[in-house]
């Protein structure tokens, strides 16, 4: 069957059609295919239905939706409005058309594809006017044929119509892509039957000669053997004979012994003998009893043993699953919230950093508003000391999804909104009251997690509320919800063109965040330099606001006025639309991982007596400071569409306008069916980037353009999260939406997760591991339903082998050299390709060129044939004489 034709919108009334250029005349569309090849589809503007009355729903209606036109009405439109005509498609069908009226039926349904049609043919036009109706006899017959009755239909040849299946079956085909390589071996005919000689040679000396590999112990593979089966059983006697000299230069031997057997007179001796009669009838029966025991019943097991189980401890090698630890929910907000983000302190220990929002889609907050404004949007600090109080609550205008701490000072923490503001707090004046978690009454003992791990609590119960300290502005912000926030390390910082620069102040005051409103700000925290050129009535004003005396004056100066220092928007290029970013990874994010004895530093310097170094920061970028040229400032994204582009933050000026624009992506790969929800680099490899998104996850290594160097395939259950190893280069850890987590170990498989344990019973948010001390690591997951989980993780999964960083390492080198291997044959193959179209277009000259040859040679024979049959018809005929002589004709 042809495809049903797309149905287009019938044209208004009211509405005449523009003057269109004179067109060529076009072969008019034909129904053949549908089985009417004398209906003609037109398209009739409401011009030409006022010119020959067949306007719709007026002239033409659904009991009447035909119209029969004159022919010289339309030759005269040919002449009037030329190619303008809408009957110009048709013009040869009226010229040729034997009658004189011709009809054109309204198509209300678009059945042919346009709203009418002109049928070219008489017998088309009296069979659509009269339509055979079918006798009376045989109606009457059909009422009375039974059902069960088969009615034979002969079937109806029609024209075979190719759709391109013999196309797809060619291309199925096998066929030969390289060439057969033969190998002949010869031998001489000399060579055979001729005689071979065999002589002694030393084999240290010889070269290609034969080296025997002695053996020795390795005591990496020494087994102490605790129990031996020994088989006894009556053999010939042997006789070992050894001399005293010395082997100073060992060969290869071999010892060959014949066995002592007894002769006929001693074994007639020994079946004579009594005694052994006598032994064999008394052990017979002990034998027999033992093998039957041996078979029931292991004898050899030892009884103590199995009376004592084995101790299933933290810490056995044995164990592959994560422990639970301990959980934290929030008994005093009732509202249904979820856990978004996950963030551990880093310099106390046992105090972990959860941001909570509202579960609800964008409708439901549009429409619950204003309940919204009256719940506070909080971030909670939780202490293993109190599962139940949290130590702190950070407010916030609105839920935060994404939150920091400070990599120069953990008492300071960035956080994204869902309306698109970035959240600064200060907690440097409550740090006395989450230090003040100890184990029993000395504070200099380092608090330390064990298996039954339990702190005094402070006395005071109160939730401690904290406002913050400043928040940027809305209208020079982002426009939605912001998805990640970095905080740039201290060894750098960058101007709002993207260079980079050193940093001076050893501190990190700049940060990245990125939105779904399609754009990646940066931010610093420092006051510009243009709040320094404010009019003093205007600087009066600012010091005249009064300040809260429970908020601290750090970051006034960013309250409600802090501007991005630059902004990146990820365009396709092609169309208007834009990527819209949902994680990303500088390529110093590593650096973060192993700031925390800094971190511990700096705070042990604040707490000496020393300035906080944000109290007084100083303004700007300033012009002096030293470029740095060798720095790489290309990143990874993650978007919502599942791609991931590695693009560079520099921005360049459009040489035709002179604006900063942001540079085109340096390579864009749609890998991931679902948005991006991890986008981190490894702790122990700089260029290995991990990306969690849709149904899969995949591993990148920076600088090869030609693809992941691991994609995994479908997972039963979406990926929402994850996280790499802290402590094994090899592993990482993916939660997924039905509430367990997959577990990978690259060492032991590459193609799947290596175990998946099943933590909660709703979706899983975030994940965060964190190492507490060589012997001791947690990991952190959050779901659905704002439930906090604390893990124990295994001795497996968290010690590396001895040699684990070097395999994982090999393993991408030999992934990268697998990569450009199959780019290089698909260089080769296209080659190859190319190669045997060329072979094919000269085979096909060829044969045409012979066939061209034969043709000639065919059609001269067929000519002198034919002159032959002339003259033979002549002869006999007696009009031409053929003398015997010669081959002279003579005429009549």
């Amino acid at each position: 069957m042809a495809p049903k034709p797309q149905r287009k919108k019938p044209l208004k009334r009211g509405k005449t059609k523009p003057t269109l250029p004179v067109r060529e005349e076009e072969e008019p569309l034909n129904m053949e295919s549908m089985g009417h090849p004398e209906i003609y589809p037109l398209v009739l503007t409401t011009m030409t239905q006022e010119i020959f009355d067949c306007r719709v729903d007026e002239d033409v209606t659904d009991d009447q939706p035909y119209k029969l036109i004159r022919k010289e009405d339309i030759l005269a439109d040919f002449e009037n409005r030329a190619a303008v005509s809408d009957f110009y498609p048709v013009k040869k069908i009226v010229q040729e058309y034997p009658g004189d009226e011709l009809l054109l039926v309204y198509d209300k349904d678009f059945k042919y594809g346009l709203n009418f049609y002109l049928i070219g043919t008489e017998e088309g036009k009296e069979s659509y006017l009269n339509p055979p109706e079918a006798p009376e006899e045989q109606e009457e017959y059909k009422e009375y044929i039974p059902e069960d009755i088969y009615i034979y239909k002969p079937p109806v040849s029609k024209p075979w119509v190719s759709l391109g299946s013999e196309k797809e079956i060619e291309e199925e085909s096998v066929k030969e892509s390289t060439k057969q390589v033969t190998y002949m071996i010869s031998r001489k005919r000399s060579d055979f039957g001729a005689s071979v000689k065999f002589s002694d040679q030393n084999a240290s000396t010889v070269k290609d000669a034969y080296i025997e590999c002695t053996a020795y112990p390795d005591k990496n593979f020494t087994l102490k053997q605790l129990e031996r089966d020994v088989g006894m059983q009556a053999v010939p006697q042997i006789r070992d004979t050894s001399t005293q000299t010395r082997w100073a230069y060992p060969k290869n031997a071999t010892t060959q012994y014949y066995p002592r057997e007894f002769s006929e007179e001693e074994k007639d001796t020994l079946g004579q003998s009594k005694t052994l009669t006598e032994f064999l009838n008394n052990v017979s029966i002990s034998v027999e009893i033992a093998l039957q025991q041996n078979e029931i019943m292991n004898t050899f097991v030892d009884d103590w043993k199995s009376l004592a189980e084995e101790e299933g401890t933290f810490g056995d090698k044995t164990d592959t699953h994560l422990k639970e630890y301990q959980s934290f929910t929030d008994l005093h907000n009732l509202a249904e919230k979820m856990i978004t983000c996950i963030c551990w302190h880093p310099v106390v220990c046992g105090l972990i950093a959860v941001s909570v929002a509202v579960r609800l889609s964008f409708e439901e907050r549009v429409h619950f508003s204003g309940k919204l404004l009256l719940q506070p949007s909080l971030i909670l600090f939780w202490s293993f000391s109190d599962p139940i109080h949290p130590q702190l609550m950070l407010e916030s205008p609105d839920d935060i999804f994404c939150f920091k701490f400070c990599p120069s000072d953990p008492n300071i923490i960035a956080g994204g909104c869902m309306n698109g503001q970035i959240v600064m707090w200060d907690i440097t004046a409550h740090a006395d009251r989450i230090e003040n978690i100890k184990a029993g009454g000395n504070r200099s003992k380092k608090v330390t997690l064990k298996p039954m791990f339990l702190l005094e609590p402070d006395s005071n119960k109160e939730a401690m509320y904290i406002r913050q300290c400043a928040v940027s502005s809305i209208e020079n912000g982002h426009r939605k919800v912001i998805t990640d926030i970095h905080w740039l390390p201290d060894t750098f910082e960058i101007n709002r063109l993207g260079s980079v620069f050193e940093n001076r102040s050893g501190i990190s005051c700049q940060l990245v965040t990125c939105s779904a409103d399609c754009t990646i700000c940066f931010w610093d925290i420092r006051p510009q330099k243009a709040l320094s050129s404010q009019p003093p009535a205007e600087k009066k004003k600012e010091e005249s606001i009064e300040i809260p005396f429970d908020l601290p004056s750090t970051f006034l100066h960013l309250d409600l006025s802090w501007k991005p220092l630059s902004k990146i928007r990820l365009s396709k290029g092609e169309t208007t639309l834009d990527h819209c970013p949902t994680k990303l990874s500088l390529g110093e994010d590593n650096l973060l991982y192993k700031a925390q004895d800094k971190i511990l530093a700096q705070s042990k310097a604040v707490k000496a007596g020393e300035m906080n170094p944000y109290q007084n920061l100083e303004g700007g970028l300033a012009n002096h400071l030293k470029p740095i040229d060798d720095f790489c400032t290309k990143f990874f994204v993650g978007t919502e569409e599942g791609e991931v582009i590695y693009t560079d933050w520099k921005m360049e000026r459009d040489p035709e306008t002179g604006r900063l624009m942001t540079k085109k992506p340096v390579s864009l790969y749609s890998v991931h069916d679902g948005a991006v929800h991890t986008v981190q680099r490894s702790p122990f490899y700089e260029d290995i980037i991990l990306t969690i998104g849709g149904w899969n996850v995949a591993i990148w290594k920076e600088g090869v353009t030609t693809g992941p160097l691991l994609q995994s395939s479908c997972a039963p259950k979406r990926y929402t999260s994850g996280h790499w190893s802290l402590t094994r280069p090899g592993l990482f850890y993916v939660g997924r939406e039905d509430g367990s987590i997959d577990i990978w170990d690259l060492l032991e498989k590459t193609h799947e997760p290596a175990q998946s344990q099943n933590i909660c019973i709703t979706a899983i948010t975030c994940v965060k591991p964190w190492a507490f001390s060589a012997k001791q690591q947690l990991i952190a997951i959050a779901d659905y339903y704002g439930t906090l989980h604390i893990l124990e993780i295994p001795w497996t999964l968290s010690h590396p082998s001895s040699n684990e960083a070097s395999s994982i390492s090999h393993y991408f080198e030999r992934e990268v050299k697998h990569l450009e291997y199959v780019e290089q044959r698909k260089k080769i193959r296209e080659q190859e390709k190319k190669e045997m179209d060329l072979e094919l277009e000269k085979k096909k000259i060829k044969t045409y060129q012979k066939s061209k040859e034969r043709l000639e040679t065919e059609l001269k024979a067929d000519y002198d044939d034919y002159l032959e049959l002339e003259k033979s018809t002549l002869v006999r005929l007696g009009l031409i004489k053929v003398e015997e002589t010669g081959s002279h004709v003579e005429m009549m």
